[in-house]
């Protein structure tokens, strides 16, 4: 089981990260809204994996994966980002991520993507094939939150 954070400005995305990432048998334990909070919720937590939004306000999802690079070389991170951003994604990679997804995340490309990044992972996934194959082209969304913070 992994320990993941998950960086996105917006709270629906983060949750539905989260939703897909529990799926797969890993633990969320921590989301961060900008690169300066996830800089600092990676020190403090220490995860094994960060999903990281590219556009964000405060500081941008490339310029938080260099900062999180001089702090472990060895921080793994998928970068999450929208369609028509390949020269984002392209300096991601360069700048040192694992990894991309494109938005909206499916949970299986969400899977592959761990599996890339860490290929001796046990697979840990709380759903059956069934669950899997009626879900691996659809996208998890939640339902509107009432009260977001």
């Amino acid at each position: 089981m992994l320990k993941v954070l998950v960086v996105d400005d917006s709270l629906i995305m983060r949750r539905n990260v989260t939703k897909m990432v529990e799926a797969l048998g890993h633990k969320v334990i921590g989301e961060a809204k900008d690169g300066h909070e996830s800089i600092t919720l990676y020190m403090r937590l220490k995860p094994d994996l960060v999903t990281m939004d590219i556009t964000m306000p405060e500081m941008d999802g490339i310029t938080a994966v260099q900062e999180l690079k001089k702090i472990d070389k060895h921080v793994k991170i998928i970068m999450v980002t929208s369609h028509g951003q390949e020269e984002m994604v392209i300096n991601a990679i360069r700048s040192g991520a694992g990894g991309y997804l494109l938005k909206p995340i499916n949970l299986m490309k969400l899977r592959e993507t761990i599996r890339k990044i860490f290929p001796n992972i046990v697979d840990e996934t709380t759903l059956t094939q069934k669950e899997a194959a009626l879900l691996e082209n659809e996208d998890i969304c939640l339902p509107e939150i009432e009260n977001i913070s």
